[in-house]
């Protein structure tokens, strides 16, 4: 769609600039000298022609209208906006012109119509927080994890995903990814990777998420887990591992291990239930790690105590951190070995796991 001719809609800006603007030309200085654009809760069907050289807009705030696109043209030219915000509009898609805007670090498109995200949104190597709340998405692009890595905040939570990329496990400095409210069918094996993640929720995924990977022992930084409203049967052991877990949710589960007397009573009583479990297998010899079918691809023991996660007596390794503060069919697409970064997130375990890159 492209772009209307300029229209008489007047600049949203905020209390203090507005009692300072009396007409158009007072608040284009103004918005030129603050670098930010607010044309929020307007009602916006298209987007007045702009009046400013929009490559000095640094925060553009398009929210609460009933925009159903944003030109390719206008969105090429933002090439140094690092706020983003166009939640609660009628956008079916995001221009592929979004891939231009590679200091942006904040993009929210919550509250919109999207079923998927355009894969140039990978370009965004800046991207620090990512917010799809509340549209249709079915997936995500496969190879982001391995361009977005500065993402911390990753919220996906009320959208249609059965799965999440694979490559997600590869956004090191990820603290947060909500992804409750969907239809997910299982989580990426590789979740050790997470290292800074510090809240995981993934509940309200009701009868379609029914296990969980062993990997999610790994996660050292995490302090609220929120598994609430599944399918769950089994826990993994390895949770007995998560010393610095502040808050675990449970509710809403068939459980069986833990059983829900237990699950039921404090977090100290749920991490001994596991720990003793931790400490059982460890002396047996035995690993969790089990598949169902019997055979075990990992020895999850020996790379528990390789990492200094577990010492055989359910202790773990300290390292807390001081904190401020359905529709996918089963395959897995190989668009992940054109990625520049591929070849550096190659390792034994992806490579000779019966799960990989390749299908199965």
């Amino acid at each position: 769609m492209e772009v209307c001719q300029e229209m008489s809609i007047p600049t949203k800006l905020n209390m203090q600039e507005r009692r300072r603007s009396s007409n158009s030309g007072e608040a284009e200085e103004i918005i030129r000298t603050d670098q930010k654009v607010d044309l929020s809760g307007l009602s916006l069907k298209t987007l007045p022609n702009p009046t400013v050289n929009v490559t000095l807009i640094l925060h553009l705030d398009l929210s609460n209208n009933n925009l159903e696109s944003i030109p390719e043209s206008l969105t090429a030219r933002l090439l140094n906006v690092v706020f983003l915000d166009v939640h609660s509009n009628q956008l079916k898609t995001l221009p592929n012109s979004i891939g231009c805007l590679s200091k942006l670090k904040v993009l929210n498109v919550s509250g919109n119509l999207l079923d998927c995200l355009p894969k140039t949104i990978e370009n965004c190597r800046s991207l620090v927080e990512l917010n799809a709340n509340f549209n249709k998405l079915t997936k995500l692009p496969e190879t982001m994890g391995f361009e977005l890595l500065h993402l911390q905040k990753l919220s996906v939570n009320s959208n249609n995903l059965a799965f999440l990329p694979y490559s997600i496990s590869h956004l090191t400095r990820l603290r947060v990814l909500d992804a409750r409210l969907n239809c997910l069918r299982a989580l990426p094996d590789d979740m050790e990777n997470l290292t800074n993640l510090e809240t995981l929720n993934v509940s309200q995924n009701f009868q379609y998420l029914t296990s969980l990977p062993f990997s999610l022992g790994f996660l050292a930084a995490l302090l609220d887990l929120d598994l609430s409203y599944n399918a769950i049967r089994v826990l993994p052991d390895s949770l007995g591992c998560l010393r610095n877990l502040r808050h675990l949710h449970l509710a809403g589960n068939p459980l069986v291990s833990p059983p829900l007397d237990i699950a039921g009573k404090r977090l100290e009583v749920v991490m001994e239930y596991f720990t003793e479990r931790l400490n059982r297998g460890y002396q047996e010899g035995t690993s969790p790690g089990k598949k169902a079918g019997g055979s075990s691809s990992t020895n999850w023991f020996g790379k528990l105590v390789k990492n200094k996660t577990f010492n055989g007596r359910g202790v773990v390794n300290g390292g807390r951190r001081d904190k401020d503060g359905f529709l996918l069919s089963d395959y897995r697409s190989i668009d992940g070995l054109t990625s520049p970064r591929f070849m550096s997130a190659l390792s034994p375990r992806r490579l000779f796991s019966p799960k990989t890159y390749f299908g199965r």
